[in-house]
């Protein structure tokens, strides 16, 4: 009865933030009980770096696809087939680090099926709220990655501990097939009478009842998506700039942040009991501020969409630049959560800019703009997880151990340049106005 009572499209908004969620217990988790399961074997910084990366090969692969599926045969249904994908792909794999081609298959595996679903969640979304709610829903949406991480980073080195890091890939397979259920008892197409905002968008009308010269619109027009358009625009490739640099930051700390306490802190997750979760509580609760922000100053004509949009990406990136940069600087567990905490909340305060703006400029064709974007953002994760590895394999040429703040600098310098490049190309280029019919 208290379900029946949720507005449907408030239920769609809570599925799809504890969609982010489990998806990020799945990142963080792979990430702590390989490391754990490599270390003990022995492996190469540059190897970890390999099979940590090759998820996101899957992932870059199938975003644009994802959008493109999304568009055709609908949000709802792909999401539910992605999940089921990478669950039974977690449930049937052993994690042992010496079957290098095993793990790589299946990560492609889980980078192929969790590629499908941001995309898919902007189509639903896109389909469900109406523009005025569109900040709010997207910040919250997304802000489930963030507590999905902290949950992961809170709680996952104490399963591993107790019971192997194989136990990792079950506790996501269950969680992952918990969230299919939830999904499939309670998620639906919204009919254009329940949703007329949401269906004025234009976007995923091909789901949506619709009779006469309307119909013969929606079909003209979901073969025809303007693909030279959106490559040549140069407020998507604001978009895609500052994607990338979010994931590339985000990437490299969320795969190399356990290294950097493990050898460069010597001190072990384990031992460091609530505060390795901040980084990410910290961004869950930042990405829900700068929605709740975004909204308000558009709603109350503060400030016009596109000044929204670029001050608060703006703000965003440049404290986050500073932060990362200082993190080698402080040699203490207490510090180096400060500054991370600092770099990933204000990366995700700056999400309510560029994260909600093609849903600005093109509603109607979100999942696959959002599909484009993300791709960047993938390659980000293939570039920065690996050239981090190769990096540390080199500093320890010098430093054998990398308990030297000296091997990790270029580590945390690289994402703080790239935020202070980003922002002055959203700047310079983006624009809240839709410019995509």
């Amino acid at each position: 009865m208290g379900i029946a009572m949720i507005p449907t499209r408030y239920l769609i908004v809570i599925l799809t933030f504890i969609c982010t969620s489990v998806c990020y217990v799945e990142r963080v988790g792979f990430s702590i009980a390989y490391t754990v399961a490599a270390d003990a074997e022995g492996v190469s910084q540059s190897s970890k770096g390999t099979i940590l990366s090759t998820f996101y090969y899957g992932y870059a692969l199938s975003q644009v696809p994802g959008g493109w599926a999304a568009q055709k045969i609908g949000g709802r249904r792909v999401l539910l087939l992605s999940f089921i994908l990478w669950s039974l792909t977690c449930a049937l794999v052993p994690l042992d680090p010496n079957r290098v081609i095993t793990l790589v298959i299946a990560r492609l595996l889980v980078g192929v099926a969790q590629g499908f679903i941001f995309p898919s969640i902007h189509t639903v979304l896109a389909q469900w709220v109406p523009p005025h709610e569109r900040s709010r829903s997207v910040s919250l949406t997304t802000s489930g990655m963030y507590l999905g991480a902290a949950m992961g980073m809170l709680l996952l080195p104490s399963l591993v501990k107790l019971r192997g890091p194989q136990s990792v890939f079950l506790a996501e397979a269950a969680l992952g097939g918990l969230w299919s259920l939830l999904w499939f008892k309670f998620a639906s197409d919204p009919p254009r009478s329940q949703n007329p905002k949401a269906a004025a968008s234009g976007f995923g009308e091909s789901l949506l009842p619709v009779n006469g010269s309307q119909s013969q619109r929606t079909k003209n027009d979901k073969s025809q998506i303007p693909w030279r358009k959106i490559f040549l625009s140069l407020p998507v490739w604001a978009i895609v700039a500052n994607n990338f640099t979010f994931h590339y930051a985000l990437y490299v700390l969320m795969n190399w942040l356990p290294t950097y306490f493990e050898l460069g802190l010597n001190s072990s997750l384990q031992d460091m009991g609530s505060s390795k979760m901040m980084p990410y509580l910290n961004m869950f609760v930042f990405s829900n501020i700068g929605g709740v922000i975004a909204d308000h100053v558009i709603t109350k004509k503060i400030m016009s969409v596109t000044k929204a949009r670029k001050v608060l990406n703006t703000v965003g990136f440049a404290v986050a630049s500073f932060a990362l940069i200082a993190i080698p600087h402080f040699r203490t567990p207490d510090g180096v959560v400060l500054c991370s905490s600092l770099a990933l909340g204000f990366l995700a305060l700056g999400r309510a800019g560029f994260a909600v703006n093609h849903m600005d400029i093109a509603p109607r064709y979100a999942g696959i703009v959002m599909g484009v974007s993300n791709t960047a953002g993938t390659l980000a994760g293939i570039i920065g997880v690996g050239l981090t590895g190769q990096l540390l394999e080199a500093a320890k040429a010098i430093d054998s151990d990398l308990s030297s703040p000296d091997s990790w600098r270029a580590v945390f310098f690289i994402p703080g340049l790239l935020c202070i490049l980003s922002s002055v190309v959203f700047l310079l280029f983006s624009t809240g106005e839709r410019i995509f019919d």
